[in-house]
Protein backbone atom coordinates (compact mmCIF):
# COMPACT_ATOMS: atom_id res chain seq x y z
CA UNK A 1 0.00 0.00 0.00
CA UNK A 2 1.47 3.42 -0.91
CA UNK A 3 2.56 5.45 2.09
CA UNK A 4 0.52 8.58 2.90
CA UNK A 5 3.61 10.79 2.63
CA UNK A 6 4.22 9.65 -0.96
CA UNK A 7 0.55 10.07 -1.88
CA UNK A 8 0.44 13.58 -0.43
CA UNK A 9 3.66 14.43 -2.22
CA UNK A 10 2.22 13.29 -5.54
CA UNK A 11 -1.01 15.21 -4.95
CA UNK A 12 0.95 18.32 -3.94
CA UNK A 13 2.78 18.13 -7.27
CA UNK A 14 -0.33 17.47 -9.36
CA UNK A 15 -2.56 20.11 -7.74
CA UNK A 16 -0.57 23.18 -8.94
CA UNK A 17 -0.52 21.73 -12.45
CA UNK A 18 -4.28 21.16 -12.40
CA UNK A 19 -4.86 24.67 -11.00
CA UNK A 20 -2.65 26.13 -13.74
CA UNK A 21 -4.69 24.41 -16.43
CA UNK A 22 -7.92 25.69 -14.85
CA UNK A 23 -6.64 29.28 -14.63
CA UNK A 24 -5.28 29.28 -18.21
CA UNK A 25 -8.26 27.49 -19.72
CA UNK A 26 -10.83 29.69 -17.98
CA UNK A 27 -9.04 32.84 -19.20
CA UNK A 28 -9.12 31.70 -22.84
CA UNK A 29 -12.70 30.44 -22.47
CA UNK A 30 -13.82 33.77 -20.95
CA UNK A 31 -12.25 35.68 -23.83
CA UNK A 32 -13.96 33.51 -26.45
CA UNK A 33 -17.36 33.85 -24.74
CA UNK A 34 -16.99 37.62 -24.45
CA UNK A 35 -16.13 37.96 -28.13
CA UNK A 36 -19.33 36.23 -29.23
CA UNK A 37 -22.05 38.57 -30.46
CA UNK A 38 -24.87 36.17 -29.59
CA UNK A 39 -25.97 33.84 -26.84
CA UNK A 40 -24.13 30.55 -27.48
CA UNK A 41 -25.91 27.23 -27.61
CA UNK A 42 -24.90 24.29 -25.45
CA UNK A 43 -23.15 22.59 -28.37
CA UNK A 44 -21.25 25.79 -29.13
CA UNK A 45 -20.08 26.11 -25.54
CA UNK A 46 -18.93 22.49 -25.50
CA UNK A 47 -17.05 23.10 -28.73
CA UNK A 48 -15.23 26.05 -27.21
CA UNK A 49 -14.02 23.91 -24.33
CA UNK A 50 -11.84 21.78 -26.59
CA UNK A 51 -8.12 22.13 -25.88
CA UNK A 52 -7.25 22.73 -29.52
CA UNK A 53 -9.97 25.34 -29.90
CA UNK A 54 -8.86 27.22 -26.80
CA UNK A 55 -5.16 27.17 -27.75
CA UNK A 56 -5.99 28.55 -31.18
CA UNK A 57 -7.13 31.73 -29.41
CA UNK A 58 -3.48 32.60 -28.73
CA UNK A 59 -2.98 33.24 -32.47
CA UNK A 60 -5.83 35.72 -32.78
CA UNK A 61 -4.81 39.27 -33.37
CA UNK A 62 -7.61 40.52 -31.15
CA UNK A 63 -6.15 38.48 -28.29
CA UNK A 64 -2.73 40.19 -28.33
CA UNK A 65 -3.69 42.97 -25.85
CA UNK A 66 -4.62 40.20 -23.43
CA UNK A 67 -1.54 38.05 -23.99
CA UNK A 68 0.51 39.60 -21.19
CA UNK A 69 -2.45 39.16 -18.82
CA UNK A 70 -2.75 35.52 -19.85
CA UNK A 71 0.93 34.97 -19.05
CA UNK A 72 0.67 36.43 -15.54
CA UNK A 73 -2.79 35.01 -14.70
CA UNK A 74 -1.47 31.55 -13.86
CA UNK A 75 1.39 32.68 -11.55
CA UNK A 76 -0.97 35.10 -9.80
CA UNK A 77 -3.52 32.41 -9.05
CA UNK A 78 -0.89 29.92 -7.91
CA UNK A 79 0.61 32.55 -5.61
CA UNK A 80 -2.69 33.38 -3.92
CA UNK A 81 -3.70 29.72 -3.67
CA UNK A 82 -0.38 29.00 -2.00
CA UNK A 83 -0.81 32.05 0.22
CA UNK A 84 -4.12 30.61 1.42
CA UNK A 85 -2.35 27.30 2.20
CA UNK A 86 -4.10 25.18 -0.44
CA UNK A 87 -0.97 23.19 -1.17
CA UNK A 88 -0.38 22.16 2.44
CA UNK A 89 -2.38 18.95 2.66
CA UNK A 90 -3.25 18.62 6.32
CA UNK A 91 -5.00 15.79 8.13
CA UNK A 92 -8.21 17.67 8.90
CA UNK A 93 -10.10 19.71 6.33
CA UNK A 94 -13.30 21.74 6.04
CA UNK A 95 -15.28 22.34 2.86
CA UNK A 96 -16.49 25.64 4.26
CA UNK A 97 -12.88 26.75 4.83
CA UNK A 98 -12.04 25.63 1.28
CA UNK A 99 -14.96 27.63 -0.08
CA UNK A 100 -14.00 30.84 1.74
CA UNK A 101 -10.31 30.40 0.97
CA UNK A 102 -10.96 29.94 -2.75
CA UNK A 103 -13.10 33.08 -2.81
CA UNK A 104 -10.23 35.02 -1.22
CA UNK A 105 -7.63 33.58 -3.59
CA UNK A 106 -9.60 34.14 -6.81
CA UNK A 107 -10.70 37.62 -5.71
CA UNK A 108 -7.17 38.77 -4.93
CA UNK A 109 -5.78 37.25 -8.14
CA UNK A 110 -8.51 38.94 -10.20
CA UNK A 111 -7.94 42.33 -8.53
CA UNK A 112 -4.21 42.17 -9.25
CA UNK A 113 -4.96 41.13 -12.84
CA UNK A 114 -7.22 44.17 -13.25
CA UNK A 115 -4.54 46.45 -11.81
CA UNK A 116 -1.96 45.09 -14.24
CA UNK A 117 -4.39 45.40 -17.16
CA UNK A 118 -5.22 49.05 -16.56
CA UNK A 119 -1.81 50.21 -15.26
CA UNK A 120 0.70 48.13 -17.17
CA UNK A 121 -1.18 47.84 -20.53
CA UNK A 122 1.23 45.45 -22.22
CA UNK A 123 4.41 47.49 -21.66
CA UNK A 124 2.25 50.46 -22.64
CA UNK A 125 1.88 49.05 -26.14
CA UNK A 126 -1.91 49.26 -25.77
CA UNK A 127 -2.33 52.60 -24.00
CA UNK A 128 -5.52 53.44 -25.86
CA UNK A 129 -6.98 49.93 -25.75
CA UNK A 130 -10.21 49.44 -23.79
CA UNK A 131 -10.12 46.17 -21.89
CA UNK A 132 -13.37 44.29 -21.40
CA UNK A 133 -14.37 44.10 -17.74
CA UNK A 134 -16.66 41.18 -18.54
CA UNK A 135 -13.65 38.98 -19.29
CA UNK A 136 -12.24 39.54 -15.80
CA UNK A 137 -15.59 38.79 -14.21
CA UNK A 138 -16.13 35.61 -16.24
CA UNK A 139 -12.56 34.51 -15.54
CA UNK A 140 -13.06 34.90 -11.79
CA UNK A 141 -16.30 32.89 -11.86
CA UNK A 142 -14.91 30.07 -14.01
CA UNK A 143 -11.64 29.73 -12.10
CA UNK A 144 -13.43 29.64 -8.75
CA UNK A 145 -15.89 27.04 -10.08
CA UNK A 146 -13.06 24.92 -11.47
CA UNK A 147 -11.05 25.13 -8.26
CA UNK A 148 -14.08 24.25 -6.14
CA UNK A 149 -15.02 21.24 -8.27
CA UNK A 150 -11.43 20.02 -8.11
CA UNK A 151 -11.33 20.37 -4.31
CA UNK A 152 -14.71 18.68 -3.90
CA UNK A 153 -13.40 15.71 -5.87
CA UNK A 154 -10.21 15.63 -3.83
CA UNK A 155 -12.05 15.86 -0.50
CA UNK A 156 -14.50 13.17 -1.57
CA UNK A 157 -11.62 10.85 -2.45
CA UNK A 158 -9.93 11.63 0.87
CA UNK A 159 -13.11 10.86 2.80
CA UNK A 160 -13.72 7.58 0.99
CA UNK A 161 -10.15 6.42 1.55
CA UNK A 162 -10.17 7.35 5.22
CA UNK A 163 -13.46 5.56 5.83
CA UNK A 164 -11.78 2.44 4.48
CA UNK A 165 -8.81 2.97 6.78
CA UNK A 166 -6.46 3.92 3.92
CA UNK A 167 -4.09 6.83 3.43
CA UNK A 168 -4.12 7.64 7.16
CA UNK A 169 -1.11 9.40 8.65
CA UNK A 170 0.75 6.99 11.00
CA UNK A 171 0.98 8.72 14.36
CA UNK A 172 2.41 8.03 17.80
CA UNK A 173 1.39 9.19 21.28
CA UNK A 174 4.14 10.00 23.77
CA UNK A 175 2.94 9.87 27.36
CA UNK A 176 0.31 8.19 29.49
CA UNK A 177 -2.67 9.26 31.51
CA UNK A 178 -5.86 11.20 30.86
CA UNK A 179 -4.40 13.52 28.22
CA UNK A 180 -3.00 10.62 26.22
CA UNK A 181 -6.34 8.84 26.47
CA UNK A 182 -8.11 11.98 25.25
CA UNK A 183 -5.83 12.18 22.19
CA UNK A 184 -6.37 8.51 21.43
CA UNK A 185 -10.14 8.84 21.71
CA UNK A 186 -10.25 11.98 19.55
CA UNK A 187 -8.19 10.50 16.72
CA UNK A 188 -9.84 7.09 16.66
CA UNK A 189 -13.42 8.35 16.92
CA UNK A 190 -12.95 10.84 14.08
CA UNK A 191 -11.37 9.15 11.03
CA UNK A 192 -11.83 12.35 9.01
CA UNK A 193 -8.93 13.84 10.97
CA UNK A 194 -6.71 11.54 8.92
CA UNK A 195 -4.62 9.81 11.61
CA UNK A 196 -3.86 6.16 12.42
CA UNK A 197 -2.46 5.76 15.92
CA UNK A 198 0.21 3.05 15.78
CA UNK A 199 0.87 2.89 19.50
CA UNK A 200 2.01 4.59 22.67
CA UNK A 201 5.48 5.49 23.91
CA UNK A 202 6.05 6.21 27.61
CA UNK A 203 8.41 8.66 29.24
CA UNK A 204 11.68 7.27 30.62
CA UNK A 205 11.02 5.72 34.02
CA UNK A 206 7.23 6.10 33.79
CA UNK A 207 5.05 3.78 35.85
CA UNK A 208 3.12 1.09 34.04
CA UNK A 209 -0.29 1.37 35.65
CA UNK A 210 -1.96 4.25 33.79
CA UNK A 211 -5.32 4.01 31.99
CA UNK A 212 -3.60 4.13 28.62
CA UNK A 213 -2.15 0.69 29.24
CA UNK A 214 -5.60 -0.84 29.28
CA UNK A 215 -6.45 0.56 25.86
CA UNK A 216 -6.24 -1.47 22.68
CA UNK A 217 -3.06 0.32 21.58
CA UNK A 218 0.19 -1.48 22.24
CA UNK A 219 3.05 -0.05 24.25
CA UNK A 220 5.95 0.22 21.81
CA UNK A 221 8.62 1.33 24.28
CA UNK A 222 9.80 4.44 26.05
CA UNK A 223 11.20 7.75 24.77
CA UNK A 224 14.70 6.30 24.36
CA UNK A 225 13.31 3.86 21.77
CA UNK A 226 11.54 6.56 19.78
CA UNK A 227 14.07 6.90 16.89
CA UNK A 228 13.97 3.15 16.23
CA UNK A 229 10.16 3.07 16.50
CA UNK A 230 9.85 5.96 14.03
CA UNK A 231 12.07 4.16 11.54
CA UNK A 232 10.43 0.75 11.95
CA UNK A 233 6.80 1.88 11.82
CA UNK A 234 7.19 4.78 9.39
CA UNK A 235 5.79 7.30 11.89
CA UNK A 236 5.08 10.72 10.38
CA UNK A 237 3.62 12.62 13.35
CA UNK A 238 4.36 12.38 17.07
CA UNK A 239 2.02 13.86 19.69
CA UNK A 240 3.69 14.61 23.03
CA UNK A 241 1.23 14.61 25.94
CA UNK A 242 3.68 14.38 28.85
CA UNK A 243 4.71 17.83 30.12
CA UNK A 244 7.31 16.37 32.51
CA UNK A 245 9.76 15.27 29.79
CA UNK A 246 13.15 16.93 30.07
CA UNK A 247 13.45 19.47 27.21
CA UNK A 248 17.09 18.53 26.52
CA UNK A 249 16.21 14.83 26.28
CA UNK A 250 13.29 15.65 24.00
CA UNK A 251 15.45 17.82 21.72
CA UNK A 252 18.10 15.10 21.38
CA UNK A 253 15.42 12.52 20.62
CA UNK A 254 13.90 14.72 17.91
CA UNK A 255 17.32 15.20 16.30
CA UNK A 256 17.87 11.44 16.26
CA UNK A 257 14.44 10.88 14.69
CA UNK A 258 15.19 13.37 11.93
CA UNK A 259 18.18 11.30 10.87
CA UNK A 260 15.74 8.77 9.45
CA UNK A 261 12.98 11.06 8.16
CA UNK A 262 11.45 14.46 8.78
CA UNK A 263 8.88 13.71 11.48
CA UNK A 264 6.36 16.30 12.65
CA UNK A 265 6.28 16.77 16.43
CA UNK A 266 3.33 18.38 18.21
CA UNK A 267 3.10 19.21 21.91
CA UNK A 268 -0.41 18.82 23.28
CA UNK A 269 -1.06 21.48 25.99
CA UNK A 270 -2.09 20.01 29.31
CA UNK A 271 -5.06 22.41 29.40
CA UNK A 272 -6.62 20.38 26.59
CA UNK A 273 -8.23 17.97 29.01
CA UNK A 274 -10.25 20.71 30.70
CA UNK A 275 -10.98 23.11 27.82
CA UNK A 276 -10.69 21.07 24.60
CA UNK A 277 -12.77 23.32 22.38
CA UNK A 278 -12.16 26.70 23.96
CA UNK A 279 -8.51 27.46 23.25
CA UNK A 280 -6.48 29.02 20.46
CA UNK A 281 -2.73 29.15 19.93
CA UNK A 282 -1.13 32.57 19.82
CA UNK A 283 2.33 34.16 20.08
CA UNK A 284 3.66 37.17 21.94
CA UNK A 285 7.08 37.73 20.42
CA UNK A 286 8.73 34.32 20.51
CA UNK A 287 6.63 33.10 23.43
CA UNK A 288 3.95 30.54 22.53
CA UNK A 289 0.66 31.15 24.32
CA UNK A 290 -2.57 29.22 24.72
CA UNK A 291 -5.46 31.68 24.64
CA UNK A 292 -8.46 30.56 26.68
CA UNK A 293 -12.19 31.00 26.17
CA UNK A 294 -12.31 31.02 22.38
CA UNK A 295 -15.67 30.24 20.79
CA UNK A 296 -15.63 26.71 19.28
CA UNK A 297 -17.34 28.08 16.15
CA UNK A 298 -14.44 30.13 14.83
CA UNK A 299 -13.53 31.54 11.45
CA UNK A 300 -15.98 31.15 8.54
CA UNK A 301 -18.34 28.93 10.55
CA UNK A 302 -18.81 31.58 13.24
CA UNK A 303 -19.37 34.35 10.67
CA UNK A 304 -21.87 32.21 8.75
CA UNK A 305 -23.86 31.40 11.89
CA UNK A 306 -23.86 35.02 13.06
CA UNK A 307 -24.87 36.33 9.61
CA UNK A 308 -27.75 33.86 9.50
CA UNK A 309 -28.84 34.88 13.02
CA UNK A 310 -28.78 38.57 12.09
CA UNK A 311 -30.77 38.18 8.87
CA UNK A 312 -33.27 35.67 10.26
CA UNK A 313 -33.92 37.55 13.53
CA UNK A 314 -34.33 40.89 11.74
CA UNK A 315 -36.74 39.38 9.20
CA UNK A 316 -38.55 37.55 11.99
CA UNK A 317 -39.12 40.73 13.98
CA UNK A 318 -40.39 42.53 10.86
CA UNK A 319 -42.70 39.73 9.67
CA UNK A 320 -44.01 38.93 13.16
CA UNK A 321 -44.45 42.55 14.25
CA UNK A 322 -48.28 42.46 13.89
CA UNK A 323 -48.45 39.26 15.97
CA UNK A 324 -46.07 40.72 18.57
CA UNK A 325 -48.24 43.83 18.85
CA UNK A 326 -51.40 41.76 19.32
CA UNK A 327 -49.79 39.58 22.02
CA UNK A 328 -48.44 42.67 23.79
CA UNK A 329 -51.93 44.20 23.86
CA UNK A 330 -53.51 40.98 25.19
CA UNK A 331 -50.90 40.65 27.96
CA UNK A 332 -51.40 44.27 28.99
CA UNK A 333 -55.20 44.10 29.01
CA UNK A 334 -55.64 40.76 30.78
CA UNK A 335 -53.44 41.24 33.82
CA UNK A 336 -51.62 44.08 35.60
CA UNK A 337 -47.88 44.45 35.21
CA UNK A 338 -45.32 45.01 32.44
CA UNK A 339 -45.68 43.47 29.00
CA UNK A 340 -42.16 42.07 28.87
CA UNK A 341 -40.52 39.93 31.53
CA UNK A 342 -36.77 40.54 31.83
CA UNK A 343 -34.77 37.81 33.49
CA UNK A 344 -31.05 37.32 34.04
CA UNK A 345 -29.72 34.39 32.06
CA UNK A 346 -26.23 32.94 31.67
CA UNK A 347 -24.77 33.20 28.19
CA UNK A 348 -21.55 32.06 26.53
CA UNK A 349 -18.56 31.81 28.89
CA UNK A 350 -20.80 32.61 31.87
CA UNK A 351 -21.69 36.15 30.76
CA UNK A 352 -24.92 37.43 32.29
CA UNK A 353 -27.53 39.06 30.02
CA UNK A 354 -31.19 40.01 30.25
CA UNK A 355 -33.45 37.66 28.29
CA UNK A 356 -36.77 39.08 27.05
CA UNK A 357 -40.05 37.18 27.20
CA UNK A 358 -43.71 38.09 27.20
CA UNK A 359 -44.87 38.09 30.82
CA UNK A 360 -46.80 34.89 31.57
CA UNK A 361 -47.02 35.18 35.37
CA UNK A 362 -48.75 37.47 37.80
CA UNK A 363 -46.58 40.37 39.05
CA UNK A 364 -44.15 39.70 41.93
CA UNK A 365 -44.41 35.94 41.52
CA UNK A 366 -42.14 34.02 43.91
CA UNK A 367 -39.35 32.05 42.18
CA UNK A 368 -38.88 29.57 45.05
CA UNK A 369 -41.04 26.83 43.46
CA UNK A 370 -38.88 26.92 40.35
CA UNK A 371 -35.69 26.88 42.44
CA UNK A 372 -36.90 23.76 44.24
CA UNK A 373 -37.61 21.99 40.94
CA UNK A 374 -34.19 23.00 39.57
CA UNK A 375 -32.42 21.70 42.67
CA UNK A 376 -34.21 18.36 42.48
CA UNK A 377 -33.33 17.95 38.81
CA UNK A 378 -29.70 19.11 38.86
CA UNK A 379 -28.32 18.36 42.31
CA UNK A 380 -26.73 14.96 42.45
CA UNK A 381 -26.59 14.55 38.65
CA UNK A 382 -22.87 15.10 38.35
CA UNK A 383 -21.55 12.14 36.46
CA UNK A 384 -20.37 12.76 32.91
CA UNK A 385 -21.40 10.40 30.10
CA UNK A 386 -19.81 7.01 30.51
CA UNK A 387 -16.67 6.32 28.42
CA UNK A 388 -17.46 5.23 24.90
CA UNK A 389 -21.06 6.37 25.15
CA UNK A 390 -22.46 7.26 21.73
CA UNK A 391 -24.45 10.49 21.79
CA UNK A 392 -26.99 10.73 19.01
CA UNK A 393 -29.76 13.24 18.40
CA UNK A 394 -32.32 10.40 18.26
CA UNK A 395 -31.62 8.92 21.71
CA UNK A 396 -34.79 8.05 23.65
CA UNK A 397 -35.42 8.45 27.34
CA UNK A 398 -38.27 6.89 29.30
CA UNK A 399 -38.21 9.30 32.25
CA UNK A 400 -40.92 11.94 32.26
CA UNK A 401 -39.34 15.08 33.75
CA UNK A 402 -40.48 18.65 33.20
CA UNK A 403 -37.20 20.55 33.28
CA UNK A 404 -37.69 23.96 34.84
CA UNK A 405 -41.49 23.61 34.84
CA UNK A 406 -43.55 23.54 38.01
CA UNK A 407 -46.55 21.19 37.62
CA UNK A 408 -49.87 22.97 38.30
CA UNK A 409 -48.11 26.31 38.70
CA UNK A 410 -50.72 28.82 39.96
CA UNK A 411 -48.42 31.75 39.30
CA UNK A 412 -49.14 31.56 35.56
CA UNK A 413 -51.93 33.68 34.10
CA UNK A 414 -54.56 32.10 31.79
CA UNK A 415 -53.11 34.00 28.82
CA UNK A 416 -49.62 33.09 29.94
CA UNK A 417 -50.50 29.40 29.96
CA UNK A 418 -51.72 29.71 26.37
CA UNK A 419 -48.59 31.61 25.33
CA UNK A 420 -46.37 28.94 26.88
CA UNK A 421 -48.35 26.17 25.20
CA UNK A 422 -47.38 27.54 21.80
CA UNK A 423 -43.98 29.01 22.87
CA UNK A 424 -45.17 32.48 21.84
CA UNK A 425 -43.81 33.96 25.07
CA UNK A 426 -40.26 33.43 23.79
CA UNK A 427 -40.63 35.44 20.56
CA UNK A 428 -39.14 38.64 22.10
CA UNK A 429 -35.88 36.72 22.45
CA UNK A 430 -35.37 37.50 18.76
CA UNK A 431 -34.14 40.83 20.16
CA UNK A 432 -31.49 38.96 22.15
CA UNK A 433 -30.47 37.17 18.95
CA UNK A 434 -30.23 40.48 17.10
CA UNK A 435 -28.06 41.90 19.91
CA UNK A 436 -25.69 38.93 19.71
CA UNK A 437 -26.49 37.61 23.20
CA UNK A 438 -28.25 34.53 21.85
CA UNK A 439 -28.42 32.48 18.67
CA UNK A 440 -31.41 30.99 16.90
CA UNK A 441 -30.11 27.50 17.68
CA UNK A 442 -28.11 26.54 20.73
CA UNK A 443 -28.35 25.24 24.31
CA UNK A 444 -31.11 26.51 26.59
CA UNK A 445 -30.04 29.72 28.42
CA UNK A 446 -29.85 28.78 32.12
CA UNK A 447 -30.67 30.96 35.12
CA UNK A 448 -27.69 31.92 37.37
CA UNK A 449 -28.90 29.85 40.34
CA UNK A 450 -29.12 26.82 38.04
CA UNK A 451 -25.50 27.27 36.94
CA UNK A 452 -24.41 27.38 40.58
CA UNK A 453 -25.59 23.76 40.84
CA UNK A 454 -23.70 22.60 37.73
CA UNK A 455 -20.94 20.03 37.87
CA UNK A 456 -17.77 20.86 35.87
CA UNK A 457 -18.84 18.80 32.85
CA UNK A 458 -22.23 20.58 32.77
CA UNK A 459 -20.49 23.93 32.25
CA UNK A 460 -19.27 22.86 28.82
CA UNK A 461 -22.72 23.70 27.50
CA UNK A 462 -21.76 27.36 28.10
CA UNK A 463 -19.08 27.12 25.40
CA UNK A 464 -21.45 28.62 22.80
CA UNK A 465 -24.25 31.16 22.74
CA UNK A 466 -27.61 29.91 24.05
CA UNK A 467 -30.41 29.49 21.54
CA UNK A 468 -34.11 30.08 21.03
CA UNK A 469 -34.43 26.43 20.11
CA UNK A 470 -32.06 23.51 20.24
CA UNK A 471 -31.48 19.83 19.82
CA UNK A 472 -32.90 19.19 23.31
CA UNK A 473 -36.15 20.91 22.36
CA UNK A 474 -36.87 19.04 19.14
CA UNK A 475 -35.96 15.78 20.90
CA UNK A 476 -38.82 16.21 23.36
CA UNK A 477 -37.86 18.63 26.12
CA UNK A 478 -40.68 17.59 28.45
CA UNK A 479 -39.52 13.97 28.46
CA UNK A 480 -35.77 14.56 28.90
CA UNK A 481 -34.07 14.61 32.31
CA UNK A 482 -31.42 17.25 32.88
CA UNK A 483 -28.45 14.96 32.28
CA UNK A 484 -29.75 13.86 28.87
CA UNK A 485 -30.41 17.48 27.94
CA UNK A 486 -26.78 18.36 28.67
CA UNK A 487 -25.58 15.39 26.63
CA UNK A 488 -27.62 16.59 23.64
CA UNK A 489 -26.21 20.10 24.05
CA UNK A 490 -22.65 18.75 24.04
CA UNK A 491 -23.45 16.64 20.97
CA UNK A 492 -24.69 19.78 19.21
CA UNK A 493 -21.59 21.78 20.17
CA UNK A 494 -19.17 19.11 18.98
CA UNK A 495 -21.04 18.35 15.75
CA UNK A 496 -22.26 21.80 14.69
CA UNK A 497 -22.97 22.45 11.05
CA UNK A 498 -25.11 24.97 9.20
CA UNK A 499 -27.32 22.13 7.94
CA UNK A 500 -27.82 20.84 11.49
CA UNK A 501 -29.06 24.31 12.49
CA UNK A 502 -31.50 24.33 9.56
CA UNK A 503 -32.71 20.84 10.44
CA UNK A 504 -33.34 21.84 14.06
CA UNK A 505 -35.22 24.97 12.98
CA UNK A 506 -37.39 22.93 10.62
CA UNK A 507 -38.18 20.42 13.39
CA UNK A 508 -39.05 23.15 15.90
CA UNK A 509 -42.48 23.93 14.42
CA UNK A 510 -43.70 20.28 14.56
CA UNK A 511 -42.31 20.08 18.12
CA UNK A 512 -44.36 23.15 19.09
CA UNK A 513 -47.50 21.70 17.51
CA UNK A 514 -46.97 18.44 19.43
CA UNK A 515 -46.60 20.38 22.66
CA UNK A 516 -43.00 19.19 23.25
CA UNK A 517 -41.84 22.74 23.97
CA UNK A 518 -44.41 23.53 26.63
Amino acid sequence: MPRPRLIRGAISAILPLADSLIAAGSFLFSFRLRMLNHVPSVDEVIGLLGAGELLSTLKWETFQPYLHLFLVAVPLHLFWLSRNRFYLLRGEFSLLDDFVGLIKATTMATLWLIVIAFMYRGVFAFREYSYSRGIFLLHAVFTFTGYMVLRLGLRWAQTMLRRRGRNLIPALIVGEGDLAELCLKEMTSKPHLGYRVVGVVTSPGATRSSPTRSSKYSLLGDLNDLPEIVRRWGIEEVFITDSTINPDVLFETIMKCWRWQRVSFRVVPHLLNCLPSKTALDHIGSLPMVQLFQEPLRGPARHLKRAFDLVASALGLIVLSPLLAIIAAIVKLTSPGPILFRQERVGMDGRIFLAYKFRTMYPDADDRPHREVAIRLIKGVGSPPSPGMSLTPTMTVTQNVLYGKVPGDRRITPVGRWLRRWSLDELPQLINVLKGEMSLVGPRPPIPYEVELYSPWHRKRLDVKPGLTGLWQVSGRNRLPFERMVELDLYYIENWSFWLDLLILLKTIPAILRGDTE
